[in-house]
Order: C-alpha cells, then sequence, then structure tokens
C-alpha cells in the first residue's frame, strides 16, 4: 500500500498510543497526521499555551504574536487543512498586506514593497537602470525553483543518500548545483545597487541565516514574498495556532498543558516518559517536536543519543532575538504593519552574529505593528508595537544589559524612523536569550534552531526517526525542512508518515 494510501487510512495506527512532546507548528502537525491514522494520540506541551515560539501575550488590553508574525506560503496551510477535507477559510481569514512591508534605510531613504508588480519594478528600475527586467527575470526563475523544491525535496522527505538516486531528482539536482553558491554572489548576478541586493536577501531572516553563509537554492524565498505575498490571519498567528489546535481536537488528539517532560526511556515495547511533578506517560510511539538538542542531550539516556554534545556546540545556530512587546499611546505612523529598519552595510551586523558574537551596535532589525491591520490587538487610541533585533545566540544576557539595550533601540527607532516612543510606553515585556532556553528549552537561547548553511540542509540536517532508539521520532525546525511555520507544518507530516512507515512494515 502506498504511503499516501496508509495514512489516509483510518485503522492502520489502531491499538498504537502516541505521545507528542511539544506543540509547536511541528509537533502539532505530527498530532494530526497520526490521529487521522488511527493512532491514540496525546500531545503534551510544557507551557500554559499551545504553539511553541509562536505563544501569545495578552497584557493591559494589548494582544503581541510573540514570536512568527509572518504569514507566508499558503499554499502550504491550504495543503495542510486539504490533507483533512477542510479548507483554511472555515477556520481563519486572511487579509492581504499592502504595503507588503516597508523598509527604512538608515541613510533617510525608504521603500515599500507592495503587491502591484508593476510599482516593485519601477521602484527597481529607479535605482538602477536594467533592474526592473532583472527583477522579472529573477522572479520567474524563483517560482520555477520554488515548484521544482517543493515537489521534490520539501514536500518529499528523502533524509537518506539513497533517497536522491532517482531520475525526477536528478533531473531536479541540475538546478540545484547551479546554487550551491552562496545567496550573496547569486544575488549580485542579477543586481549591483547594494539596497536591491538587500532587498533581495533580507528573507534569509526567516531562515536564521546571512547571505554568505545561506545556499542560493534560497532564493526560491523571493517568490513566497513577492509573487505569493504577505498576509495577516484573522487574530494573528496565535489564531493559527487555534485553528490547528481545534483541528487536533477534532481529529481526537488529547492535549495536556503545563507538563514538561524531563525523561524519555524505552522499556521493552514501551517508553517511559516522566514530567517534572511525577506524571507518567506510557506510549508505544514517541514524536518529539521540542528542540532536538535539548530532547537528545537533556531528555534521553546517554545510550539513546544519536549525537554527542561535541556535535550540537559545532552546529551553526540561527540567530537569537532580543525582543520588545511594547503597548504605545497614540499612533505610530509612518510604521507600516510589518516595517525593516536597514544600516548602509549590514555585513557588520552579521559578523556580530555568527562571526564574532556581541551585541550588535548598528544592528538590521524588525519592526511589527498589527494594530495597523487588526483593531482587537490594541485598546482605542493606542498601537501595539513589536520589535525584534536579531542578536547572536549564547549572548551574556543580564538585565542591566537589556535595559541599555532596550534604551539604544528605541534611540535608533526614533532616530530613521521619526516615530519617539519616549514617555508613550503605557505596558513593556522584554524577551531574549534567557528566556528562549528558560521558556523553550531552547539550546543556547536560539530563536530558531539550526541556520541553514549549505552544511545543515536537506539530509545534512537531524533526521526524523532516531537512529538510536526504535519508536522515537522528531519534528520542528531542526530537521527537513527547516525552519519556519510551513517547514515545520510540513515536518510534522514527515514524522507522521515515518511512524505510519514503520508500523505497517
Amino acid at each position: 500500500m502506498a504511503l499516501e494510501q496508509m495514512r489516509t487510512t483510518d485503522t492502520c495506527l489502531t491499538d498504537t498510543s502516541v505521545v507528542v512532546v511539544g506543540g509547536g507548528f511541528g509537533g502539532l502537525s505530527a498530532a494530526c497526521y497520526l490521529a487521522q491514522a488511527g493512532a491514540d494520540v496525546e500531545l503534551v506541551e510544557k507551557n500554559a499555551q499551545l504553539g511553541g515560539r509562536a505563544s501569545r501575550l495578552e497584557t493591559n488590553g494589548f494582544r503581541f504574536d510573540m514570536g512568527p508574525s509572518w504569514y507566508l506560503m499558503p499554499d502550504v496551510f491550504e495543503r495542510f487543512f486539504g490533507h483533512f477535507d477542510r479548507d483554511v477559510g472555515e477556520y481563519y481569514a486572511l487579509n492581504r498586506l499592502d504595503p507588503h512591508y516597508r523598509i527604512f534605510f538608515k541613510d533617510g531613504d525608504r521603500v515599500d514593497i507592495t503587491p502591484d508588480r508593476e510599482q516593485v519594478i519601477e521602484t527597481f528600475e529607479s535605482y538602477e537602470p536594467g533592474a526592473g527586467d532583472a527583477l522579472r527575470e529573477y522572479l520567474a526563475a524563483s517560482e520555477e525553483q520554488y515548484s521544482i523544491a517543493m515537489e521534490n525535496f520539501v514536500y518529499e522527505d528523502r533524509p537518506r543518500l539513497r533517497d536522491w538516486i532517482d531520475r525526477d531528482v536528478m533531473n531536479a539536482a541540475s538546478i540545484g548545483f547551479q546554487l550551491l553558491g552562496t545567496m550573496d554572489e547569486y544575488v549580485a548576478e542579477y543586481f549591483d545597487h547594494p539596497k536591491l541586493q538587500q532587498i533581495m536577501q533580507y528573507t534569509l531572516v526567516f531562515l536564521g541565516g546571512a547571505p554568505k553563509n545561506t545556499p542560493a537554492l534560497y532564493n526560491m524565498m523571493s517568490h513566497v514574498d513577492f509573487n505569493m505575498g504577505v498576509w495577516y490571519p484573522e487574530d494573528g498567528i496565535g489564531g493559527v495556532v487555534d485553528s490547528i489546535a481545534d483541528l487536533a481536537v477534532e481529529l481526537g488528539v488529547t492535549t495536556t498543558l503545563g507538563t514538561e517532560i524531563n525523561e524519555i526511556t524505552r522499556r521493552q515495547e514501551h517508553f517511559h516518559l516522566e514530567a517534572v511533578g511525577g506524571d507518567v506517560f506510557t506510549p508505544d510511539i514517541v514524536v518529539s517536536g521540542a528542540d532536538y538538542a535539548h530532547t537528545e542531550q537533556d531528555l534521553l539516556p546517554s545510550r539513546a543519543r544519536q549525537y554527542d554534545a561535541e556535535y550540537w556546540d559545532e552546529r551553526t545556530y540561527a540567530p537569537s532575538a532580543f525582543l520588545m512587546y511594547l503597548g504605545v499611546e497614540g499612533d505610530i505612523d509612518p510604521l507600516a504593519h510589518h516595517t525593516l529598519i536597514v544600516p548602509p552595510d549590514w555585513d557588520q551586523h552579521f559578523e556580530q552574529i555568527f562571526d564574532r558574537p556581541t551585541w550588535p551596535d548598528d544592528p538590521a532589525y524588525y519592526l511589527c505593528a498589527p494594530s495597523k491591520t487588526d483593531e482587537e490587538v490594541a485598546p482605542d487610541g493606542h498601537s501595539a508595537l513589536f520589535v525584534l533585533v536579531p542578536v547572536a545566540a549564547g549572548l551574556e544576557d543580564t538585565t542591566d544589559i537589556r535595559e541599555q539595550y532596550r534604551d539604544f533601540v528605541l534611540g535608533d527607532i526614533a532616530e530613521h524612523t521619526g516615530v519617539d516612543l519616549h514617555g508613550r510606553i503605557v505596558c513593556e515585556e522584554l524577551f531574549c536569550i534567557e528566556d528562549f532556553i528558560s521558556v523553550y528549552n531552547s539550546w543556547n537561547g536560539t530563536a530558531l534552531g539550526l541556520a541553514h548553511t549549505l552544511r545543515q540542509t536537506a539530509l545534512f540536517r537531524p533526521p526524523h526517526r532516531s537512529d538510536a532508539v526504535d519508536g522515537l521520532y522528531f519534528a520542528g525546525g531542526y530537521t527537513t525542512p527547516g525552519i519556519g511555520m510551513p517547514m515545520c507544518l510540513i515536518s510534522g507530516e514527515h514524522a507522521a508518515d515515518a511512524v505510519i512507515k514503520d508500523r505497517s512494515e
């Protein structure tokens, strides 16, 4: 029986109990697919809400998405809900943002990227003669590469080298081999103007990389951005989490919140999972959607680990983040829903993340103002503002450092956007490296997991199937296909497929 048939057969996992550890997008997705296949699924989450890093903060009448805030790749969400004979529209509405985002360059220049393709082409042409046609060519190539990559390498999991020995893969790989250079090299083939290069490279933030260490094959993200659009879901990203959680309940998943697993061991035919506080779970199968490194190094006995501490220490991690959740009196014009602040030369910022970790002194950063689109996220006469500055994982993170950096960032916002927040902040929460560790068990406080470098792409990422413990599987951003909400949804599908295939043999 083909795998697609097996996972849509309600009885293929009958009498199989599964505990999914961690209720992020990967864990929620895996739980849904496994429940549909007939398994008795319990999802156990450490925190008081589902969503993992896509948590929600509600305080003083303000509501913030604490992590992901960009709704990209709507086709992935449509495919996910469609697998269960549902439609996205049954759960939440989508609003296409216009502009998609606004960029403030620190030299005083400002650019809007809008849904109007011709307007964007004219903008590019205004910076560099011929750049409009170059953008058309770039996006056409990006669209083709997106289609090939999604069909052959994203929706299809290929965890072993022999999985790549396939005629369709070889045909697709001919394009892939052309894209083994870095993004900065690839973009420079199309555009000379440094600002245009920055516009085409900023999506690397979603992959946790830098232009000089991210493979050019990820240029397909430009198709996601320019062609597919940037959207805002009803009730924000938290609304998407709630919708997938509702779907999980409809499929029969049981959810246990506020329960942190601190031990996973294999005992004969079953697993033994012990939680802080003493609760015990004894499933047939375990899928960990928790931080992969944390699961291996902290929850499993040494004999049951695929990798040692040295392996994890040697990985290249996506940045952590200095986050500010600000309830502001009055409006915050001229900020858009999504706003990027970009210095003329951002190489120094990337170096301070990946090469010589330190708190960045001239950062590129991101502002999210959901109250521009959703009046429910802030009281009348107020604005909700979320500030994200990428910083290196593992930096010293103290209260004094946070307060100093907060003041620096507020000054930088005022200088480069004209929005002076001093004296207008009515509520405030800061979140940084130590919080990523304590709240999400994040390795070194990374906000995203493993960066998408060439040596950490595709089969070079940790697998869904443990090769040390039978019946243990992994979902989430550390494994394939990688970082981001859409990729984590797909990772849950891959993890579930591995379970179904193994139990059906």
